[in-house]
């Protein structure tokens, strides 16, 4: 306790330490000012303008981000441009410290998606939840597939931090990611981008805003928005005609019409719907037997191992096949060709959003959606690199075959308004889903064996037209309802204090059945209904002007459900957490500088916790089996978080951001290693509990940013510069593994000459040049020793250094 108290008082002089670096080089803070919904009065002071206010609507109103009593960051219309931000899985990177992206095994059809410790690894099961909510204009999306499609035209992105279970609901007991996106204004105008880069990539994207169309039953305004991003593979294929790895196509398209029938009616509707195309990272072999076991030189295929001596009987583990190259190296040609062939997202959706301002007082607004998601996965990422690697004649190389498919209807009401000195939100809530899934895993390889030494001389390939009629592991569907009553109120009883107090009831109803379990029909079901109530309580003062502290405590949960991976359909109730959380929120030297402070507790009870284990079948397929448990304790999440933004002369932006995380989990009981000791030993009944850690979340992170805007003569023309540095420390990447993944440091920089006049008509052209991972820096974001500890580890690497120029025409 002691020691956990050090660390916490350590990180706290830390991040108070940081706005020391105000007058030096240093980098920016994960609030950018580049997200200014609300600009500052453009008067500049003479030594530097002030930072541009940011406001949010975390509290469903518009409120400025430094007088809202929760821990925020804001990724802006123009720190998206500056990093190159495509789809989510480019936050990965650490451009928000405290939020952690990471595909789904190696796959980018489906996120992780995790904030303070918050970070579920397994949630694209059909009974499965998030820890973190992701929204899209306000509506809710259910599943982690479908997440890295490409962005729209993006306003801002914020990142709420800390349990938001009164106004946000179930799902959010880590916090949630808001996007926003741009509406129609109703007057004409647009903007035009395209550009190429390395690995055969390029981009184009068009945003058109057509002027409003006036008539007797109101004025409507339509936006066009359309997006394409397109890279080759970035370790490539060696079996013709096949997809590499970390390739994809991205492509969408969205309309969105505002119609204001009367004075104080506004009717936004909007129709969104993308396909992204893409594949795996590559699965390397980062070592072979790490123990230095004795390596087997006769094979028996009566008991299919190999012997060091065939008269002793002395075991030893499979040779390593010369063709397989193990080793700590991000490779660019992956060394055994195999079939594979890109997945396919496909989204879509409708948003009605409606508002009436009742009064000056009153705002009534109701949020329906319809939305899909679809999701063929091709995932044969691990060639010859995960278990089985060689057995003589044998097949190998596990293609993961899975489909995915979900739709989800959710319907909101509010009012938000204000009586004397109070604010208040009120609001219902509706949300059905219906999601379904199945999973077949073939190989697709199979090795060709010396008849004498048994060595492997070389590799076939499988008949591909028997892929999709390999046994299906599994299939099942579930389906949910939640609903939802909340109400939040702020009071000011005097002008520098502010009591909030608020809560939420919701009632879960979930049941879904595994119908399929290795090719055998099968009728496991489960079904739960819960019920649960989240409070909030904030107490926010304004100790001066641009200073204010707030307390705030809050709740938050994932609901349970069923792994449709385990054998059994094995069900797991729901997680809840407590926070507890101080915050400071400043802005001083004339709004020059910002800076924000936040320290919280959090302790979460029935943490659902993984254990995954690749077992070999009989057919000689590996099943990849996961049991979800409720661990008995209490994990302990503690963390600061540290924000610094800088003005100190007119066009440079200096800041930074700093995040420490400190976790523990109680250990877990492993009914997965439970079940299998008893089918070598029936009578071997006997408990295990282990310890198990949390993913995604590295002790120490930090970001920041230098952004530099130079004028160039009298037409407002500018040479702009960007260089963003992210790090974070070395983290678990399974719940059941004693192994971390690589610490990481990645460095982004755009270079551009902006608003180059193009006429008279006030077109203007800005041509860049972007790097992601400039200094080409390689290390593994993702490890695992589930191929055992004899064979060795596997891992996935980071992106290489790509990088490309592109023009805008703004019109």
């Amino acid at each position: 306790m002691m020691k956990l108290a050090h660390s916490l008082r350590s990180g706290l002089l830390a991040g108070a330490g940081i706005i020391a670096l105000a007058a030096s080089p240093a980098f920016a803070a994960d609030e950018p000012q580049a997200a200014q919904a609300a600009p500052a009065p453009a008067a500049a002071l003479p030594d530097g303008v002030p930072i541009e206010e940011i406001v949010v609507t975390a509290t469903k109103r518009e409120t400025n981000l430094q007088k809202t009593p929760i821990s925020i960051s804001v990724v802006g219309a123009a720190d998206v441009k500056n990093r190159h931000v495509q789809s989510l899985i480019d936050l990965a990177d650490g451009a928000v410290p405290s939020l952690r992206v990471a595909t789904f095994e190696a796959r980018q059809s489906a996120l992780t998606i995790g904030l303070r410790g918050i970070v579920p690894g397994d949630a694209n099961q059909p009974a499965r939840e998030q820890g973190v909510g992701v929204y899209l204009d306000g509506v809710y999306l259910g599943r982690q597939h479908g997440l890295n499609a490409a962005l729209f035209d993006i306003e801002r992105i914020e990142v709420l931090k800390g349990p938001q279970g009164t106004l946000f609901g179930r799902n959010t007991e880590g916090g949630a990611l808001s996007m926003v996106l741009k509406a129609p204004t109703g007057e004409f105008g647009g903007r035009a981008t395209a550009g190429f880069g390395n690995y055969g990539s390029y981009t184009g994207a068009l945003h058109l805003d057509l002027p409003a169309i006036e008539s007797p039953l109101g004025s409507v305004a339509f936006k066009v928005d359309g997006v394409v991003a397109h890279q080759d593979p970035t370790t490539r294929n060696p079996l013709a005609g096949q997809a590499g790895w970390n390739q994809y196509q991205r492509y969408g398209g969205r309309i969105a019409a505002r119609w204001k029938p009367v004075d104080g009616l506004t009717v936004d509707l909007a129709f969104d719907k993308s396909r992204d195309e893409n594949t795996p990272f590559y699965s390397q072999l980062l070592n072979y037997n790490p123990l230095g076991k004795p390596v087997g030189t006769v094979y028996d295929n009566a008991t299919k191992a190999w012997y060091t001596d065939a008269t002793l009987k002395t075991k030893g583990i499979a040779p390593l096949p010369s063709q397989v190259k193990a080793g700590w190296f991000r490779p660019d040609v992956a060394d055994i060709g195999v079939p594979q062939q890109p997945s396919i997202d496909k989204t879509q959706g409708f948003t009605s959003t409606i508002k009436y301002k009742v009064s000056p007082s009153l705002e009534l607004r109701s949020i329906t959606s319809w939305r899909t998601v679809s999701d063929e996965q091709w995932d044969n990422s691990g060639g010859a690199h995960r278990t089985p690697v060689y057995v003589p004649n044998g097949n190998f190389s596990r293609y993961s075959l899975a489909t995915l498919d979900q739709r989800q209807f959710s319907t909101e009401l509010q009012a938000v308004g204000s009586l004397a000195n109070v604010d208040y939100v009120l609001g219902l809530y509706y949300f059905s889903e219906r999601a379904n899934d199945a999973a077949r895993t073939p190989n697709t390889n199979k090795w060709v064996s010396d008849p004498v030494t048994q060595l492997a001389t070389g590799y076939t390939i499988n008949d591909p037209s028997q892929y999709p009629l390999a046994t299906t592991a599994r299939a099942s569907i579930a389906y949910a309802k939640s609903y939802a009553a909340y109400g939040q109120a702020t009071w000011t009883p005097i002008s520098p204090l502010h009591i909030t107090l608020g809560g939420r009831y919701t009632a879960d109803r979930k049941n879904g059945a595994l119908f399929t379990v290795n090719g055998a029909a099968t009728n496991f079901t489960f079904k739960q209904d819960n019920n649960r109530f989240d409070p909030l309580a904030v107490l926010a003062y304004d100790v001066a002007q641009g200073v204010n502290v707030y307390a705030k405590y809050a709740t938050g949960y994932r609901a349970g459900g069923a792994s449709s991976r385990s054998l059994n359909y094995r069900s797991f109730g729901p997680e809840e957490v407590k926070s507890y959380e101080l915050g400071l929120k400043t802005e001083l030297f004339d709004r020059k500088v910002r800076f924000n402070l936040a320290g919280y507790i959090m302790d979460r009870n029935n943490s659902q916790v993984d254990f995954n284990f690749f077992v070999p079948q009989p057919d000689g397929t590996v099943r990849n089996t996961l049991e979800t448990v409720n661990a008995l304790g209490t994990t302990k999440i503690r963390g600061v978080e540290a924000d610094l933004n800088v003005r100190p002369v007119d066009g440079l932006a200096l800041g930074l951001s700093y995040v420490y995380t400190d976790t523990k989990v109680p250990p877990a009981r492993n009914t997965v290693q439970e079940q299998l000791n008893q089918q070598i030993d029936p009578t071997n009944t006997a408990q295990i509990f282990q310890d198990v850690y949390i993913v995604y979340t590295p002790k120490n992170a930090l970001s920041g940013t230098i952004d530099y805007d130079y004028p160039i003569g009298s037409n407002g023309t500018s040479l702009k510069l960007h260089l963003d540095g992210n790090f974070a420390d070395a983290a678990y990447t399974f719940d059941n593994e004693n192994v971390k993944a690589d610490k990481s440091f990645v460095v982004n920089g755009r270079i551009a000459l902006a608003d180059i006049r193009m006429g008279e008509g006030g077109q203007k052209l800005t041509v860049a040049g972007w790097a992601r991972n400039l200094l080409n820096t390689s290390y593994v974001y993702r490890r695992s020793n589930a191929n055992g500890a004899v064979l060795g580890d596997y891992g996935n690497w980071n992106a290489p250094r790509t990088y490309g120029i592109e023009a805008t025409v703004n019109f």
